[in-house]
């Protein structure tokens, strides 16, 4: 075990996979520049620096992995991905279902996602709702060092196509970056949790199940990524109040955990989600309808982006489910 913060959680994991199957290559933008100790270590046969074209090196991960290889793929931004839907799409997520199980695509893509540092619209997305929308990927959104490692062991592992999603306040590195540049009276809405913690690189966490965070009788407040955090920031403003929130933390939301949302509804009654993902046709009405479809009729509420996120600190501050948004909310589920 070793304390690690969530950046150097990952980067260990993929080490490990590489030091254990020689099939596992990182690709992308700049790679031998950013994972210096992987291209140091394993050389430039599996740290491959790609030119800027994510439909480019996207799309040739596909036909690597089709052919025998593990890459990682690192999107810098997922909001990037409009530029290489159509190999996510039509390619990487249909290819085993189409071939009958002949043809399989193991890669992981490594995204940032998520905003909170004033970098607008088209660089905060969060976008799990969508990519949870097409069949064939699976998506995985870790809220701790120990959870970012063990999800992406898992994923490197797995045998289809994973979108393995980092929120970039959470990552060390991402906030020294965002800091620069006439940025440095900028503060974040940092967890004081989540960022750092104890990881065994190369142990797996298995893909689709749900980690209950804190438990309560209450009102179940189900988040991922920072949401998670700010969640349990919440509930111990509400804890205050004297009411017992429990935070279910999905990590990854396609598979959804069900059974886990639906036994902790039973318990409380309630369902806020937290999602910093849009509101329309997302991840909040699908757990409302995982409830429904369990038998269950919660009170049901959601702390979502509703629309566009703006470039103003100010106003992008009010649109993120950011803890006060969270603790009003749950208060109106409990009135």
């Amino acid at each position: 075990m070793a304390r690690l913060r969530f950046g150097e959680a990952i980067d260990a994991a993929v080490a490990a996979e590489m030091a254990r199957d020689p099939r596992v290559v990182v690709i992308g933008e700049d790679v031998h520049l950013l994972r210096a100790p992987l291209y140091a270590r394993f050389g430039a046969e599996r740290v491959l620096a790609a030119p800027i074209s994510e439909a480019a090196f996207v799309g040739a991960a596909v036909g690597a992995a089709m052919a025998g290889l593990r890459p990682v793929v690192e999107l810098m931004l997922v909001d990037f991905l409009g530029s290489c839907l159509d190999a996510v799409l039509n390619q990487m997520a249909k290819i085993e279902a189409f071939s009958g199980g002949g043809w399989t695509c193991p890669l992981v893509v490594r995204a940032t996602c998520g905003g909170g540092y004033g970098d607008g619209g088209q660089h905060e997305q969060a976008l799990w709702g969508l990519l949870s929308g097409i069949p064939g990927l699976t998506v995985v959104v870790p809220s701790t060092p120990a959870d970012a490692a063990g999800l992406l062991t898992a994923a490197i592992r797995h045998d289809g196509p994973v979108f393995f999603l980092e929120h970039k306040l959470l990552s060390e590195s991402w906030l020294e970056y965002l800091g620069r540049g006439g940025r440095d009276t900028v503060t974040f809405d940092v967890p004081a949790d989540g960022a750092e913690g104890e990881v065994d690189p190369g142990i797996a966490i298995p893909i689709g199940r749900a980690a209950i965070r804190r438990t309560g009788g209450d009102l179940t407040i189900v988040s991922l990524a920072v949401g998670v955090h700010r969640a349990l920031a919440a509930a111990d403003v509400l804890a205050k109040d004297g009411l017992a929130c429990e935070v279910l933390d999905l990590r990854t939301t396609r598979p959804l955990d069900r059974a886990a949302v639906a036994a902790s509804v039973a318990r409380t009654g309630r369902l806020l989600v937290v999602d910093e993902d849009y509101r329309e046709a997302g991840l909040s009405g699908e757990l409302a309808a995982v409830a429904l479809e369990a038998g269950l009729a919660p009170r049901f509420g959601r702390v979502c982006v509703e629309d566009t996120l703006p470039y103003a600190r100010p106003l992008e501050d009010a649109a993120l489910p950011g803890v006060a948004r969270i603790v009003a909310a749950a208060r109106r589920l409990v009135a």
